[in-house]
């Protein structure tokens, strides 16, 4: 393996996705794609195209349909407990959180830690409580998911997914169905992973996340992709996202920015 590639926290190679509720289905296929350290993407498309299918491949909870795929120089997916350490080093934030429904938000976001490092829930407390803190959950710690908002419910699947400061983050559409607050707050909290928050312990984070609305990464997200027709194309950085002549990515640019 060439120094490059051990470099890489992501590297695809001739990947092909397949559809989470449909196996048998390739949503994307022939992508090469290659993630550097500290690297933030936005992966782009509209709704049904396979986005975040294709996220879930890259979290290893699917196996690609064909192709090669290394997390950190490791053949994913990684499902045996001997190669767990550097599944752990990736994070991932669902959409909808993916709470468990019978435990409190202070429950929920203690699980990695319960889990993988064998805590009680007392070992745990200072360390939920305070990424209760920083996504503004503290108040809600001791409801259970179904008390919360969608957005609520967003943020405890975030803590959560911060609990074993992962490397690496993946958001499944982190900003679908959010207020202009709510977005800001959601903006201003990655970047701030991505130079180095001190809830990661002030290490620059890889975050890749997925979209269907490009104009509120601007001046965020680096790097862009987009998923379209079983596609993964490489689009750049913002000026080349501006300059595009795809329909689709014209379709994901409406208007002017929004005032945040």
């Amino acid at each position: 393996m060439s120094a490059d590639a051990q470099a890489a926290v992501i590297e695809m190679t001739g990947i092909a996705a397949a559809a989470l509720r449909t196996p048998a289905g390739v949503v994307v296929e022939a992508v090469n794609w290659r993630v550097a350290p500290g690297d933030y993407w936005v992966l782009a498309g509209m709704q049904s195209t396979g986005k975040s299918d294709f996220l879930m491949l890259a979290a290893g909870l699917t196996a690609p349909a064909a192709g090669t795929y290394l997390l950190f120089g490791e053949s994913m997916p990684v499902f045996e407990g001997a190669r767990l350490a550097t599944r752990l080093r990736l994070g991932v934030v669902f959409e909808g959180g993916q709470l468990c429904n019978d435990l409190t938000v202070a429950e929920n976001v203690a699980l990695p830690l319960r889990y993988h490092r064998n805590l009680t829930m007392a070992d745990a407390a200072s360390r939920v409580a305070e990424l209760l803190a920083w996504t503004d959950l503290t108040r809600r710690a001791n409801a259970t998911p179904g008390l919360l908002s969608r957005a609520e419910q967003r943020r405890a699947g975030l803590a959560r997914a911060l609990m074993l400061q992962p490397e690496v983050l993946l958001l499944d559409g982190p900003l679908n169905g959010l207020d202009a607050r709510q977005t800001a707050w959601w903006l201003g909290f990655l970047d701030q992973l991505s130079a180095g928050h001190e809830v990661v312990e002030a290490r620059p984070m890889t975050l890749v996340a997925t979209t269907a609305a490009l104009r509120p990464w601007r001046g965020h997200a680096r790097q862009f992709a987009l998923v379209a027709e079983r596609r993964f194309e490489v689009l750049g950085g913002w000026a080349d996202v501006e300059c595009s002549t795809s329909a689709v990515v014209r379709e994901m640019l409406p208007g002017e920015p929004a005032k945040l």
